[in-house]
């Protein structure tokens, strides 16, 4: 019922607030005319005449037709309007042998096919282009009497240099990351992707942000219905702003009440370039280095690239490593409590002697001991987060050893809980996944809650619920736990172990590819 509601009112959209105004048509003021003077004073009302707005007015040759150029300062690069546009206008009034004509829309083709040497140009007549283009960057040449507008692509903001992911380290592959520009993110993917069937499809969405948002995908490889479902669920967003790419993932999302991510996040572009081999697609979002994957599995949240890197045996065993730090990360203090307050008989006896004599003297059960515990954990990882990083490794480091020295020698919480919680925490950081890392840690406290209550069997429940969960979640349809839950052994060769690359010859059988061989010789 509520995704119905929630389907129906996302159907409602609602056009650009610069749209909503020009359809006020009783104001002549918001009108695109054949007048300079008055359309000049049209943007001057709609833009509220910032400071930043750059506007330079102008005749051309003997003619004396007035024409502006209108920019905004900062987006636009001044460097190249300054030669390749009123450079070369001025190139052509001072040329003895260019006849300037007298019609202005004439003027308006002469300087759109003879004068003007940029590359990307276009003509509009609609004033909803013209301050859409100006506001992302573009530049507007207006001819007094003309009935056409020349827009000139002169983005030129400043962005940050390519550096190396943070937030997603190797120590075998490339260095490069995303960063804030959208254009430079589609060329680091078209540097590893040379194939000419590699498509951009590109929307604006936010009524007031007007967002640039690129759909990508190799075309004859990725499923159809896919793609489908991608644009219909992206044609449905209808919001102010669209200020990262989380806005986008949390409305095209399956489900909403799942903890687990639905949709995967990096800012590695070879991450990407590899998902759009496999039949995936990817979402980019102006202004964020975060790039979208869809859809995806639970095992592709506990892949790394250097699995792909590294040689078969290596990968294979880093797979498995980060298949048991999950486990850990989530059952570790469950299995703590289960076994002491319910189930001592099932530790071995020297085992269970020593948990005791450290226990002695706690004043809390085993279920509240791990709560503080763990609570505190959360604390200390979320504090070195936000802090500087200079300081956030050392209060995280620092902190922990603080913190757990000091509550053991008070006797508030037992040596061996202080054990697990460390054990809990180094599991959690080496899953790939920073957000699936968080789904675990909520996960954790259900498991927790679970062990108190019903002990060894509270937790076979938990980890029964769980599992029944992931297997109604889906990605954009397609089956979460795939290739587990359906059954598709051949793509077991990706999943836990990662086989010799020579075995790796289809494509995932979840995705429905149209292409299934990545080998030309075929196979399975």
């Amino acid at each position: 019922m509520m995704r119905r509601f929630l389907s129906q009112r996302r159907q409602k959209k609602t056009p650009s607030l610069i749209t909503q105004r020009l359809q006020q048509r009783n104001d002549p003021a918001l009108v695109l005319t054949t007048s300079l003077q008055q359309n000049m004073e049209t943007f001057k009302t709609v833009l509220g005449s910032p400071h930043d707005l750059l506007l330079r007015s102008f005749t051309i040759g003997n003619t004396n037709h007035s024409c502006a150029v209108i920019a905004i300062d900062g987006l636009a690069n001044c460097d190249m309007l300054d030669t390749q546009v009123l450079g070369q206008i001025q190139l052509m009034i001072s040329t003895a042998s260019k006849v300037v004509p007298t019609e202005p829309d004439e003027i308006v083709r002469m300087l759109y096919e003879e004068v003007l040497t940029v590359v990307e140009i276009s003509k509009a007549t609609d004033l909803t282009k013209v301050l859409e283009g100006i506001l992302s960057g573009d530049t507007a040449i207006f001819v007094d009497g003309a009935t056409e507008v020349i827009i000139v692509d002169s983005k030129g903001w400043k962005t940050r240099a390519i550096e190396e992911p943070v937030s997603e380290g190797l120590v075998r592959g490339p260095r490069d990351g995303f960063t804030e520009s959208i254009r430079d993110n589609t060329v680091h993917i078209r540097r590893r992707i040379k194939d000419p069937n590699l498509r951009f499809e590109g929307s604006i969405i936010g009524r007031r942000s007007r967002t640039d948002v690129i759909i990508a995908y190799i075309e004859n490889i990725v499923d159809p219905e896919l793609l489908n479902e991608v644009r219909r669920r992206i044609s449905t967003i209808d919001v102010d702003e669209i200020e990262e790419s989380g806005f986008i993932e949390q409305w095209i999302e399956d489900d909403f009440l799942s903890p687990f991510p639905q949709i995967h996040n990096t800012e590695r572009p070879d991450k990407v370039s590899g998902a759009l081999f496999q039949g995936r697609i990817a979402i980019l979002v102006d202004g964020t280095p975060m790039v979208l994957i869809l859809p995806v599995t639970i095992g592709l949240l506990l892949h790394s690239p250097e699995d792909y890197y590294e040689r078969w045996i290596v990968g294979s065993l880093a797979r498995l490593l980060r298949y048991l730090a999950a486990f850990l990360a989530v059952y570790s203090p469950a299995f703590y409590i289960a076994l002491v307050t319910f189930h001592p008989g099932l530790i071995p006896s020297d085992l269970a002697f020593s948990i005791a004599a450290t226990r002695d003297g706690v004043p809390f059960p085993a279920f509240v001991e791990a709560i503080m515990m763990v609570t505190t954990m959360e604390l200390l990882q979320e504090a070195g987060l936000r802090l500087p990083k200079p300081i956030g490794q050392t209060v995280g480091i620092v902190g922990g050893l603080v913190i757990g020295d000091a509550a053991v020698s008070a006797g508030i919480v037992s040596p061996v809980m202080v054990i697990v919680v460390a054990l809990t925490a180094i599991a959690s950081f080496a899953i790939p996944s920073y957000h699936l890392a968080i789904a675990f840690r909520m996960i954790r406290f259900f498991a927790m809650f679970m062990a108190a209550i019903f002990g060894i069997y509270g937790v076979v429940l938990s980890f029964i619920a769980i599992m029944i969960h992931l297997s109604n979640l889906t990605s954009i349809g397609y089956p979460y736990l795939a290739p587990l839950a359906p059954h598709m052994p051949r793509d077991w060769k990706d999943m836990i172990l990662r086989a010799p690359v020579t075995f790796l010859r289809t494509r995932p059988d979840a995705l429905h590819t149209k292409d299934e061989n990545r080998m030309s010789t075929g196979g399975s």
